[in-house]
């Protein structure tokens, strides 16, 4: 690849769509497959993919949760047997109805999520108090045929995500689950992604089909899209009731259970790119990259020898606690390997020259932004941590700002209406609870409710925001991806 071709050519402010796109194409993450909606995952973009999914999978371990898979394929009359999953999901299922050449006696259905598959053996395999709460987990992919155009990672007919399936005793135990997994994935957001998120819950009609609660992990794009980075469903009964997961109390009564359910999509990879990357290219935080740091040696003939044995030196040293390329490329020069790594997201490039050899130094540079620092060589461990470090919290910090800034009150069809069009984000009114009242902004600017907050707080405004009658709580809305 030349150095022209290195460059991202589109506009993160003026074009984000196709800025997106071509950041996702020349750093490597994904291609477009052959049939319409599916992409396919390039080494460095399911890298990524495997490194969120190690975070994740040991905090659901450390809380209970064990890995299984089922089958991805599903008889119809296991989907019928919950209502509102067939209802919900009909339009996107995509069904086999042959097995080679033969027509298959019952329809499978390709699991658009897989509570109607899971839940039956949870039934199976719970008898009594005793096998309660049950955890399971797994990762996988789901294909839902939706008629949007493609955007890798965000919409895709086929995505890998994680779900989570479990089954327990009481409401209060079922609603502490969900909420424990809301809190991780808020966790991965903030702590590893670098994106702070918003907590709250989905208005009645866009729950999860069947579920008593869904809980949402909101994040806010730069181009003032929401996105759903996270669901956590508390289920209630439905489902038990549906497929029968009875259990006997220690009083030797039989109960029905409560079941939750939860996933989190690569979806998660659009709102990283989506966020922090620029015009020069990827841009990734230090706990998902992986590769940390580059170091490159900058040397001429007679200093050849005595750079690179430096810093080589240097980044084997580093190789034990960071993930470390040592990029000593002789078909390419200094500007072409810094904006390479710059293309691909690289955190913290180490440069080393005949001046930092003979200075018993290293200068280090910073992607977010290129700022630079000269380090001595003995302190270069501490120093690379505190650098690494400091991206992360730039990377936070401009996402926390952009967040703080475009969360907006409006009152009033026009003003609510006004307010989304000229700033996107988020825009909080009073709402009646009427999904009337939703319809009338969604119809006319292609925005909704995202969320309406987790406790029962007053709303912000006596009187809904878009039909005037009294207000039942506040809600959140935006438009989303």
């Amino acid at each position: 690849m030349s150095e022209q071709e290195l460059g991202i050519t589109e506009s993160k402010e003026h074009n984000p769509g196709e800025w997106y796109a071509e950041v996702v194409q020349k750093a490597g993450l994904a291609d477009y497959a052959p049939m319409g909606g599916f992409i396919i995952t390039r080494p460095r973009g399911y890298a990524l993919w495997e490194r969120l999914q190690g975070y994740l999978d040991g905090w659901f371990k450390e809380t209970g949760v064990q890995n299984s898979y089922f089958p991805m394929f599903i008889p119809e009359s296991y989907l019928e047997r919950e209502k509102d999953i067939v209802e919900g999901f009909d339009p996107e299922v995509a069904w086999v109805t042959h097995g080679g050449h033969d027509e298959l006696e019952e329809r499978l259905a390709v699991r658009p999520t897989s509570e109607s598959i899971i839940t039956p053996f949870i039934a199976q395999w719970v008898r009594s108090h005793r096998d309660l709460p049950m955890r399971l987990n797994q990762w996988c992919s789901v294909v839902r045929w939706e008629a949007t155009e493609t955007k890798p990672f965000f919409r895709t007919k086929e995505f890998l995500w994680q779900e989570g399936h479990t089954a327990h005793a009481t409401h209060e135990d079922a609603w502490e689950e969900m909420m424990t997994r809301l809190h991780q994935y808020e966790r991965l957001y903030e702590d590893v992604m670098a994106i702070p998120g918003m907590l709250g819950r989905k208005p009645e009609h866009d729950k999860f089909p069947g579920a008593h609660t869904t809980t949402t992990i909101e994040a806010l794009m730069p181009d003032g899209k929401s996105v759903q980075a996270g669901t956590s469903h508390h289920l209630g009964t439905s489902f038990a009731e549906a497929f029968g997961i009875e259990y006997t109390d220690e009083d030797e009564i039989e109960r029905t259970a409560h079941t939750t359910s939860w996933g989190l999509s690569w979806r998660a990879l659009g709102a990283l790119i989506m966020t922090h990357s620029d015009d020069q290219g990827l841009v990734i935080p230090p706990e998902l990259a992986p590769t940390q740091v580059v170091v490159v040696p900058i040397w001429q003939a007679d200093t050849e020898d005595a750079v690179k044995e430096y810093a080589a030196d240097l980044a084997a040293e580093l190789d034990g606690e960071f993930r470390v390329d040592y990029d000593d490329r002789d078909g390419r020069n200094p500007g072409f390997k810094f904006n390479e790594h710059e293309l691909n997201g690289v955190p913290l490039r180490i440069e080393i020259g005949p001046h930092e050899v003979d200075d018993g130094e290293a200068t280090l540079v910073h992607r977010p932004d290129g700022e630079n620092e000269v380090v001595s060589r003995e302190e270069i461990g501490d120093a690379v941590r505190d650098a690494l470090d400091t991206v992360y919290a730039k990377l936070y910090a401009a996402a926390e700002e952009n967040l703080e800034e475009n969360v907006r009150e409006a009152h009033g069809r026009g003003e609510i209406l006004g307010t989304i069009g000229r700033y996107g984000g988020y825009v909080k009114t009073g709402w009646c609870g009427d999904e009337d009242c939703e319809a009338v902004i969604k119809d006319e600017i292609a925005a909704e409710i995202v969320m309406l907050p987790l406790d029962d707080e007053e709303p912000v405004h006596d009187t809904c925001g878009i039909c005037d009658d009294g207000a039942e709580e506040t809600a959140y809305f935006a438009k989303s991806y």
